[in-house]
């Protein structure tokens, strides 16, 4: 049984269509990766997930509980277990507040302790992200950006969640930085046994936390396919476009690579047919009045293309 699952999610702003018919399960104890171009549609996904935006159509379930219908006690228990590392370290952080009252308000509101052991949980989820108790009563811009990181995955680990949203959790930081918070995501989840919905823009980071991958064009999921091993299993052509576009550390590497022309359609006006297909090399007729629909490779491989 998935932990959390999309049936059939779209959602408009407006007359934009952000989110279009988005269908996918996640399973306990995986890390998805959601990846794409800026504006796709990844973070308002996200977002839905955790009930944080309500979609236009479609349902989201978690634990095979629709959220949209919870009533009040199962919607402070889904709060409880759902909880979101957001992309800007410093944004998220309420400058008003110290440390110790930013993660002392989950454990407060969810009443997970006494108050007489909330000074030890404190100092317990600091020192689980690699930070010191004397930290507690100072205030978010008195920390680096990776510190400030840390303290947001503290807070998001402070309700005891099953399953995170990750919307780009490293993308502001330093490359040197990165590993160690990606390198403390997947030791945090291997030791609390944690879901992650994982938002990226770096398909490398992707490969190696997740265990599948969604990709997403448009506010569609183009491709759903294992993570391991992408390059050689991906077969959707944005999909192989979004990995040639990954550098390579080796000036005389010769390979032929898939470049995309043009910009990302409106999402006022997405194209007829796959939205895709404005931008596809390999696009034929029936690709710009037809829309594909996801058909499965495998048991945990599916994609969206007439010509796959």
């Amino acid at each position: 049984m998935n932990l959390l699952e999309f049936s059939s999610v779209e959602k408009t702003f407006g007359r934009a269509r952000a989110v279009a018919g988005v269908s996918i399960g996640i399973e306990p104890s995986t890390v998805v990766g959601l990846v794409g171009e800026s504006g796709c549609g990844k973070t308002t996904l996200g977002r839905i997930a955790l009930g944080l935006i309500q979609p236009s159509a479609g349902a989201v379930f978690f634990r095979g509980k629709n959220i949209a219908e919870m009533n009040r006690t199962e919607t402070l228990s889904f709060r409880r277990q759902a909880q979101m590392i957001f992309q800007d370290p410093y944004a998220s952080l309420n400058p008003r507040k110290t440390i110790r009252q930013t993660l002392s308000e989950g454990l407060i509101i969810h009443r997970l302790c006494a108050s007489t052991e909330r000074e030890a949980r404190v100092t317990s989820l600091l020192e689980k992200v690699g930070l010191e108790a004397n930290c507690l009563d100072r205030y978010p811009h008195e920390f680096s950006g990776g510190q400030r990181q840390r303290i947001g995955i503290a807070r998001s680990l402070s309700t005891e969640p099953s399953f995170i949203v990750a919307d780009e959790p490293v993308s502001a930081l330093d490359v040197s930085v990165q590993a160690q918070i990606v390198h403390l995501l997947m030791k945090l989840r291997s030791e609390m046994n944690l879901t992650f919905l994982f938002i990226s823009h770096d398909l490398r980071v992707i490969e190696y936390v997740s265990n599948a991958l969604i990709v997403m064009y448009l506010g569609k999921v183009m491709e759903y396919l294992p993570a391991k091993n992408l390059a050689s299993r991906a077969q959707h052509p944005y999909t192989k476009s979004l990995l040639d576009a990954i550098p390579t550390t080796n000036p005389n590497q010769q390979r032929t690579r898939i470049l995309l022309s043009g910009d990302i359609p409106s999402p006022h006006h997405p194209p007829a047919g796959c939205v895709f297909h404005t931008r596809c090399p390999i696009a034929e007729d029936r690709c710009r009045t037809e829309t594909p629909i996801m058909k499965r490779m495998s048991d945990n491989h599916s994609i969206a293309c007439h010509l796959t």
